[in-house]
């Protein structure tokens, strides 16, 4: 055995560990930090480059999944333009879409959805979630100011795309 299979399983690990520091800091902050999307992007860079010298990835699969960040991140840029997503949002679901490419696309841009819409509700609900989280006996209104951190959403989609790699 090669030791870029290894190698791989590493870089999915990395990604799956930034995700959650991601997660993590967005719960606390609603921040990402920059420097957590570009090393998800670097971990990429190399998971896509060991593929390619093991033979297990071509150069098509990795322009595909190339394709598929930039896209993520033109549609995500014009929902921060509309006040919709965070800059930071949009930078993790970018760079996690590079792991996701065309195979896993949707289905990842699904589960980030569907958590999403479970924090969503649980904030409605009266959970606390966020640092500017209002107490759970504000209004509606109130909480739908207070901003939802994205971040678990989109690393609960990113965390299945890594187990779906590392098991497939």
């Amino acid at each position: 055995m090669s030791l870029l299979v290894p190698l791989q399983s590493i870089c999915l690990i990395g990604f799956a560990l930034l995700l959650a520091a991601a997660a993590w800091q967005d719960l606390r902050t609603m921040r990402i930090a920059d420097s957590v999307s570009l090393a998800i992007a670097a971990a990429f860079g190399v998971w896509a480059l060991s593929g390619l010298a093991a033979g297990n990835m071509t150069l098509t699969k990795i322009g595909l999944a190339a394709g598929c960040g930039v896209a993520v991140f033109v549609i995500g840029a014009l929902g921060f333009a509309a006040g919709v997503l965070g800059g930071g949002d949009v930078k993790l679901l970018a760079a996690s879409s590079l792991f996701a490419g065309p195979a896993f696309l949707l289905d990842f841009l699904m589960i980030v959805g569907l958590a999403g819409g479970v924090l969503g509700l649980a904030m409605l609900a009266g959970a606390r979630i966020g640092p500017a989280a209002p107490a759970g006996n504000a209004s509606i209104a109130t909480r739908l100011r207070g901003g939802l951190p994205y971040g678990p959403a989109i690393s609960a989609g990113g965390l299945w795309v890594a187990v779906t790699l590392a098991t497939s």
